[in-house]
């Protein structure tokens, strides 16, 4: 893979405390009705960027910013994102990945190379199958939680609020198997429509499940639970 699905020059809120690029990569296994991302899944995709291309405004951008972040789809579907990351890293940036974690030892052999990482976690592990439209899901992602609870590597575990497939007892539900494993970092994201969305939920909807009433048990588990 010579090219990359796009970029992202600039954000603020992709990589805790950094200034970072955002690389997306072409691919994705699972079929999760609420991707904000659906021209990603499929793998391979429409031409994207050239890979030198990205490479050169990075150089430009070695003092500019502080990391990159690669995203997607599940950038590590792709077999060659440690050779990626290698060249990313080698020219001083620091580095984080969005994942969803089904691809655990491919984590488990980037970690070395990772500054910090994004993991998704879609739903209850019941639920997984039902919300990935992939059998076995939810073991590849325990197998990721436990890699990264080995690991010396910053992580923060986030479900994403969409009513239409979750309530707030499961993310509640959520927080507490989390908790229970010793994951110290969660977030909770609404769910944001985008264009393309059909029927999407109502505004009162996804905001209920951060009502101070869905918030409290959650809170007592994590107090310092980010919202966003």
């Amino acid at each position: 893979m010579q090219q990359a699905a796009g970029l992202v020059p600039f954000t603020s809120i992709d990589f805790p405390g950094c200034l970072a690029a955002v690389i997306f990569f072409q691919g994705c296994p699972l079929r999760c009705p609420f991707c904000h991302n659906p021209e990603l899944q499929p793998f391979p995709g429409p031409a994207g960027q050239p890979w030198d291309e990205i490479m050169d405004f990075l150089k430009a951008r070695t003092k500019r910013l502080d990391g990159v972040v690669f995203s997607g789809g599940e950038p590590l579907m792709s077999d060659e994102i440690i050779e990626k990351a290698r060249e990313v890293k080698g020219l001083g940036f620091k580095l984080a990945i969005h994942t969803s974690g089904v691809y655990p030892e491919r984590l488990r052999e980037l970690l070395p190379l990772i500054d910090w990482v994004g993991l998704d976690i879609k739903a209850p592990w019941e639920k997984y199958e039902e919300l990935t439209g992939r059998p076995n899901m939810a073991e590849q992602v325990q197998k990721s939680l436990q890699v990264l609870l080995e690991s010396k590597v910053d992580f923060e575990a986030r479900t994403t609020c969409d009513p239409r497939h979750l309530t707030p007892a499961d993310t509640l539900k959520i927080a507490e198997i989390l908790n229970g494993v010793g994951v110290k970092t969660y977030a909770l994201q609404k769910y944001r429509t985008f264009d393309t969305d059909k029927n999407p939920p109502s505004v009162v909807d996804i905001e209920s499940f951060f009502t101070p009433e869905a918030l409290a048990p959650i809170q007592k588990l994590y107090p310092n639970l980010i919202c966003r």
